[in-house]
Order: C-alpha cells, then structure tokens, then sequence
C-alpha cells in the first residue's frame, strides 16, 4: 500500500501555518472544525453568525473563495473576525478554492496560499483598514438596497396577502400552542448567551420550543427537546437536523416554495417522519413566527432573531421583505429574549417562603426578648439549659 508523502512547510518561512479544511458551505464546515485550523469556504459578504461560530471553533484564519464583503450592504462578519485577530484573505475563486487540499497543511503570506512552499491560490488580504474602506462604499449603496426592499415587500405581501392577513395556509400541529408561550429559537448571532440568559424561564413556564432548522440540534445540546422543528423543503441532509432530534419533536414543518419539489420531504420519508407541508416564499425563521401566532400563542420570545435593519440586511438578504412584514403581523406578541430577564423574576418556590417565614420569626424573637416577659422567659430558657449541661456532663 501506497502511503501518502508527507507534507513539509519550513517553518522559518513567513506567514500563518495551519491545516486547511475546505468545504464551499460554511454549514456544513463549522462542525469540522478545530483550534488552529484555517477555514476555506466560499462564502460572499460573511454574515456576523456565521463569523462568530468561526471565532468560537478557534480558527487561526479564514480564505474565501468570494468577496468578504461585495459592497451590496453593510455585512458584519469580517469586522468581527479582525475584531478576534483572525487573519483574512477573500477573492481566491474557486479554481483556488479547488487547488487547496482538505487538511492539507498551508501557508499564508500576502494574500498567497501556498501549499509544499507552491502558491496555489492568491486572494486580496483583508485587515482593518481594508474593512473600513469597504463598509463605506457598502453604506452607500444602502439606498439601492432599501429600494429594492419596498419594491420585494410590495410583491411579497401580494404573494402572500392570505397568508399573512387571514393565515390560510398555515398547517395545524399536534402541539397545543393556544394561550402558552412559544419560544422560536434561531441559530442566529450570540444565540447560546440569549438561550442561557432565559433558563430559569424555560425551566419553570415550560413554553412550546419552536426550532428552526439546526436550532434543534442546538437546543437537544443544551438539554431541551424542541416541540417543532421547522426545515427548509430544499435543504438535503447535511443541512437537517439529526434524525433522533426530529424523531424526538412532536411536530416536524417543511416549508416548501409553492410548485416547488422538496428533497427534503422525501428524506423525511426515508427516516420514517410524515412532516406537516407548509407552502410559503417566507424564510423559515418567518414561517415559525407565522405559526405561533396563528397557533394564538400568548407571547412569541424570539432567540437568536434579527432585530435591526443592519442585522436583517447581514443574514436576511434575499428574505428580507418576509422579515420585516412578519414582524409587522407579529409584532404585538413578539419580544426578543434579551428582554425576557428584565421582566420576569422567577417562580415564587417553597424555600423563598421558608426564608420569609425565617427572617419573620427571628424578628419576632428579638422584639419579644427586649421586652420584661421575654427577658424572664429568657432567663429561665438559660437557667434550664446550664441545668441540661450540668446533667449531661455528670452522665459522662
């Protein structure tokens, strides 16, 4: 058997050093990841969720195929990678995308990768200063994209004016949602802080956990079990979440295109799930929030949802018009989850009583002891306890 010849970069050469993993979708390459490696992926205007997953698995430096940022609107990934010292380099292609090896040890230096001391790929460096520049010219070209904003807003709400004004259409879970809380849970920016920040609100109300796509997983991670999954009808397997979670959920959702097929659905089948079909142009994080509150959920806590312009401009960008009329339908029962631990402050529990009832007694007890009778009383609790002192000590 043939071994493979083992890769060798001088050391003393200049650049960053480190095993390249190399995968197009950014999805399916978090996961493979560890400290140290260098991310190859083909990724264009990198989303801030997406950039901090890379800081949190430790990566030593991110390649794009694609540019960081393509000036169509402010995207907050690549400030956040240089924020955490991550190196950058973007615009390789993807016949370099494709000469870079899948753990193949790498060099970095001036844009140039380079693999056995060969260049195989050469990018544009991506540091502060360069950053700066292009999220200037992307903020000018706000005006273009908010124009094109009102333009897919008027044509969604045609779309999906029975949808969205009458909630025909929406599939009709086992899940009992009326008059409970339904908590929709995006893997979205700093989601693990927010979904941590509401466990004793999870804990104690029991809302119906509401996950999109691999929210699920996420929250089987954290020792939850997701009520509703909801999955996109095109994504494949790599991107559902894993079989035992979904067997787990009470209700899976597919949101399909209308006259769209599903690969989705068919994987589905396979693994024995017979999925509620949902038809609708809405993104999947919309149709979870269109199914709560068609379901009449009393409050719709929103984990890991995008809440300003920016953020729905950095991950939302071809279902922005769905997120921002979604919000307006909505918008009376939806509250974000950072807010959830400023108004509420627990369930009352027996030893918060116990300790009510304590403090209530010693104050008893000293107001009684500064008084005649509690001083007599006092007296002869002491004069009976020297006495019981006395005894025992003759016993031994």
């Amino acid at each position: 058997m043939k071994l493979p010849a083992r890769q060798h970069i001088d050391i003393d050469l200049p650049g960053l050093v480190g095993t390249a993993r190399v995968e197009r979708r950014s999805r399916i390459l978090l996961p493979r990841l560890r400290p140290g490696d260098i991310a190859v992926l083909d990724h264009v205007d990198l989303d801030r969720a997406t950039a901090q997953a890379l800081v949190d698995a430790g990566v030593s430096a991110v390649v794009n195929a694609a540019p960081m940022i393509s000036g169509r609107f402010p995207n907050l990934g690549p400030e956040l990678l240089e924020e955490a010292k991550v190196a950058m380099v973007d615009g390789i292609g993807m016949s370099g995308l494709a000469a870079i090896g899948d753990g193949s040890t790498v060099r970095l230096y001036e844009g140039n990768v380079y693999v056995d001391e060969e260049r195989v790929a050469t990018g544009r460096e991506v540091g502060r200063s360069q950053i700066r520049e292009d999220m200037a010219d992307a903020r000018q070209g706000m005006a273009t994209q908010l124009e094109s904003f009102t333009h897919n807003s008027a044509e969604f709400l045609r779309r999906e004016q029975d949808l969205l004004l009458h909630g025909l259409g929406v599939p009709l879970p086992t899940t009992r949602i009326a008059g409970r809380t339904a908590v929709v849970v995006v893997l979205g920016y700093d989601y693990d802080s927010e979904l941590r920040a509401i466990g004793p609100f999870l804990r104690e109300q029991q809302p119906v956990l509401i996950a999109v796509e691999q929210a699920a997983d996420a929250l089987r991670n954290a020792g939850l079990r997701p009520d509703i999954v909801i999955v996109d009808g095109g994504a494949d397997g790599a991107d559902l979440p894993s079989a035992k979670t979904l067997k787990a959920a009470r209700d899976v959702v597919v949101r399909v295109e209308r006259g769209a097929g599903s690969p989705a659905l068919e994987l589905l089948d396979r693994i024995g799930i017979r999925p509620l079909r949902f038809e609708s142009s809405a993104t999947c994080e919309d149709a979870a929030l269109i199914l709560a509150d068609a379901g009449d959920a009393s409050v719709i806590v929103g984990v890991g949802l995008h809440a300003t312009l920016e953020e729905f401009l950095d991950r939302q960008r071809q279902g922005l018009a769905s997120t921002y009329l979604t919000r307006l339908k909505v918008g009376p029962r939806l509250v974000d989850a950072s807010a959830v631990p400023h108004l509420y402050s627990g369930r009352v529990r027996p030893h918060h009583l116990m300790l009510v009832m304590l403090a209530g007694l010693v104050a008893l007890v000293a107001a009684v002891c500064v008084t005649p009778v509690g001083q007599d009383w006092a007296d002869q609790w002491s004069a009976a306890l020297s006495d019981l002192i006395d005894y025992l000590r003759g016993l031994f």
